[in-house]
């Protein structure tokens, strides 16, 4: 009941390429320290973005969403924010955790009472829940298909089992650990036995993504800091499910087939440091760094915004060189203002828009 054991590691095949993908990923990795020395303004503009996407992409998977504007005000309210529904106390728990872990995860990892600890504060502004406790009940990963019948994509761990399960799962993580497999392949074989447990009755999607996060940091993997890898997994969803599915056929009896599910979590952090390289570059080079990150920020934005709302997503430009260069975008026809003094509004364009 795991993938974590020697007889699933020892017949791991790694192809030419997932060895590829774990080479590149190594080249990014290598260039963090590098980008830290010499970006620091850069880095900071992407994480603060990537901490509002990576919390708008993980709920909205799970169906929570919210208006653009009053997902970023809970992200900024800090650790103690006012949600109003569900929704926003859903969000808000998710922004806690995930600010958690960029600050502390040197002191965390993934023993039992860690998780339900995360899983408590994920839950914490949400009332009538289970947070930080396994579940009580059997439950089934399913889909539904468009007449409307229900498939079973996959039967978990019974609950009954599920706090020994997760205990197994913690001590084949840390021996896997001393073995000569790489960081990476485990961190991607525990994901899978995690959602194959399905330890919580609700956030299991959401945990994963963020012990996602909180294992590549423990390896020196930071990407996630300045890159959504939430994002990209919305952005690939149906490869995210898929081979998970495929993945998880077997597991039960030691029998599946784990690299489909591993290619496609190492394709994942490849493509966040090729963007992370991607965005240092744009950053740091052409129209000057200061104009870029506002555009960069007005690019991202959802419906209209105020300079006070875009000054908050570049913390280090100035006010006068915002105004600027929304003067110029607006003489170029590529944005433009609604309302006047304190109450002004901008937006893209229609043809911006598309």
């Amino acid at each position: 009941m795991a993938s974590l054991i020697p007889e699933v590691l020892e017949r791991l095949h790694l192809t030419h390429d997932v060895v590829a993908a774990m080479r590149q990923i190594g080249e990014g990795k290598g260039k963090q320290d590098l980008f830290k020395e010499r970006a620091p303004e850069v880095l900071e503009s992407l994480r603060q973005v990537a901490i509002i996407e990576s919390t708008e992409s993980s709920n909205r998977l799970e169906g929570v969403t919210l208006p653009r504007t009053v997902l970023e005000k809970i992200v900024r309210q800090g650790q103690e924010p006012h949600p109003e529904n569900r929704s926003e106390g859903e969000v808000a728990g998710y922004r806690n955790v995930l600010q958690l872990i960029h600050e502390r995860y040197e002191h965390m990892d993934v023993a039992p009472n860690v998780m339900l600890q995360m899983h408590r504060d994920l839950f914490r502004f949400v009332g009538g829940t289970t947070g930080g406790e396994w579940k009580r009940s059997d439950n089934l990963i399913t889909e539904r298909r468009p007449d409307g019948s229900i498939f079973v994509r996959f039967t978990p761990t019974p609950a009954w089992q599920t706090p020994a399960a997760m205990d197994l799962l913690y001590r084949q993580f840390v021996e896997a650990g001393e073995t000569d497999v790489d960081a990476l392949i485990i961190i991607a074989l525990y994901i899978l036995d995690f959602l194959c447990i399905h330890p919580f009755a609700d956030g299991n999607g959401r945990m994963v993504r963020l012990i996602t996060v909180l294992l590549l940091y423990r390896e020196d993997y930071e990407v996630g800091r300045y890159i959504s890898l939430e994002r990209l997994i919305e952005r690939t969803k149906s490869s995210y499910y898929d081979t998970l599915y495929v993945s998880s056929q077997g597991w039960h009896d030691h029998q599946h087939d784990p690299m489909p599910w591993v290619s496609y979590f190492l394709s994942v952090v490849k493509a966040a440091y090729e963007e992370f390289s991607e965005r240092v570059g744009e950053l740091r080079g052409g129209r000057g760094m200061k104009t870029q990150l506002v555009l960069q920020a007005v690019e991202q934005s959802v419906g209209s915004f105020s300079i006070s709302e875009l000054h908050q997503r570049c913390p280090t430009v100035g006010w006068d060189m915002l105004r600027h260069v929304l003067r110029n975008e607006k003489e170029a026809g590529r944005l433009e203002v609604v309302g006047r003094g304190r109450g002004a509004r901008w937006r893209r364009t229609q043809d911006e828009r598309g």
